[in-house]
């Protein structure tokens, strides 16, 4: 090598590997705020979090509001009747404007908080005085990827860094055997593809690391050589890699690439571990569902199951998608109530497992959990027995850390149709998330393109009524 790539690595390299011997392997991260000119120049909160991860219930397609958590009892009493005599109708996605439709499942009130739910939900409907339910969620898009790109990157565009990035970009990582930010794939790509999880214009270390709900999640993790010989092969990439950015000075896309080789290499360890369900006993198994007769619920169960793990670990963002229970995800055109009861079925008592198991481990105060999909469903119907996009109101709802359990936020028509009280928007959301989790969604930037960007553009409020 020549005497300035010595010189390079030399001041990159050995000193670094001997302080981080002397202090026992900790991981400072001040150094890598450096390396990627970070705005959290330790790597710290703005201030103390409530929230240490969270867990996003991604409901791919749109679930019905109307059908679920926001009950329209008039809906019932008009059903039938021609909804442009009602109100005035928006043109939709594909603008066949049926009739007024009613719900076709009971709606009770449940818990202490008397908070309103479907039968649709018969697990879920027993932690209602755990979450917060906000009724006036507004989407700027009616169609799902330019949906998709706005619920997790804030634009509707494809291209700029998902949530779960943003969150890993200002915090950091806890565990440095596992990704970050970990989304789990039930087996359904959502409209937009990866680029829903993707990085952007960050670093690529901070894109989602895709998992699956099996004894192996990830493919090719377990090693098919010993260790002496990939050893040797990763000390050859690395040498080559050094060597490079001793001739160029430091690149993005190298520096993440090495970090990325050498967190896959330690994941070989800790992988195998994580995705072994085997370990958790049978009661906890069951209260997720993975003995349930549906093959779904059992898939979705493992995710859930799998996201509790990765909280343990200290994993900080994990992302759930849904399984394929055979239909166009929560996407029912037609055949509502067929597609939203199979699809309910899958994730209901799952999702009920977990948050009474975080909540038995003491984690329940330390996790967010987030549902959400990309937009709701329309009052009236499409081909006599379906719902269109609608993302003038819908629901969605939170849970643990900092959220005051039992609480409804906003209100609808009595239709369900649009938002009359406390509308709330995407940015909203993820300003919320953020200050949960202690960082100012305003301070959260990064330079890019001959500006500072953040993951609520220049809107977004906190949802200071849903907060403990």
């Amino acid at each position: 090598m020549s005497r300035r790539e010595m010189l390079a690595l030399s001041k990159n390299g050995f000193g670094g590997l001997a302080l981080l011997g002397l202090l026992g392997g900790c991981n400072f991260n001040s150094q890598e705020n450096n390396i990627w000119h970070n705005t959290f120049s330790d790597k710290l909160p703005h201030y103390i979090p409530k929230a240490k991860s969270i867990i996003f219930l991604y409901m791919d397609g749109g679930i019905s509001q109307v059908d679920s958590f926001d009950p329209k009892p008039r809906l019932a009493k008009e059903n039938g009747q021609n909804p442009y005599d009602k109100f005035k109708v928006d043109a939709t996605q594909f603008n066949d404007i049926g009739q007024i439709l009613k719900s076709p499942w009971e709606f009770k009130q449940h818990g202490e908080s008397g908070m309103w739910m479907s039968s649709l939900f018969p697990h879920l409907s027993s932690c209602v005085d755990d979450i917060a339910m906000i009724n006036s969620m507004v989407s700027d898009f009616p169609e799902h990827t330019n949906a998709n790109y706005f619920l997790h990157t804030g634009h509707g565009l494809q291209g700029r860094p998902s949530m779960g990035a943003w969150v890993t970009y200002g915090l950091g990582n806890e565990n440095e055997n596992l990704p970050a930010y970990v989304v789990l794939d039930g087996g359904l790509t959502p409209p937009g593809g990866l680029d829903n999880f993707k990085n952007g214009f960050l670093p690529a270390s901070y894109q989602a690391s895709i998992l699956q709900a099996k004894e192996i999640p990830l493919a090719n993790i377990v090693p098919q050589e010993n260790k002496l010989i990939q050893q040797t092969k990763l000390d050859y990439m690395q040498k080559m890699d050094q060597s490079l950015i001793g001739k160029l000075g430091h690149a993005d896309q190298i520096a993440s690439s090495i970090r990325n080789y050498e967190l896959a290499f330690r994941m070989q360890a800790s992988i195998p571990e994580l995705g072994d369900l085997s370990g958790e006993t049978k009661a906890t198994q069951k209260l997720y569902g993975l003995d349930n007769d549906d093959e779904h619920c059992r898939n979705y169960a493992a995710q859930c199951l799998l996201a509790r793990r990765l909280v343990e670990r200290g994993v900080r963002f994990i992302e759930l998608t849904m399984p394929n229970t055979g239909h166009d995800r929560w996407d029912q055109h037609s055949n509502l109530k067929k597609g939203h009861e199979d699809n309910a079925h899958a994730v209901d008592q799952p999702i009920a497992g977990l948050i009474k198991d975080l909540k038995a481990r003491g984690l329940f105060e330390s996790t967010l959990i987030v549902f959400a999909g990309e937009f709701g469903r329309t009052p009236f119907s499409q081909a006599n027995n379906g719902r269109d996009h609608n993302p003038s109101a819908f629901s969605i709802w939170l849970a643990g850390a900092g959220i005051k359990g039992g609480t409804v936020y906003g209100k609808t028509d009595e239709y369900g149709y649009r938002v009359i009280e406390n509308k709330t928007t995407i940015h909203d959301l993820h300003a919320t998330m953020l200050h949960l989790m202690g960082m100012d969604h305003l301070q959260l930037t990064y330079r890019f393109s001959g500006r500072d960007i953040r993951l609520t553009d220049v809107h977004g409020h906190v949802i200071h009524d849903i907060l403990t």
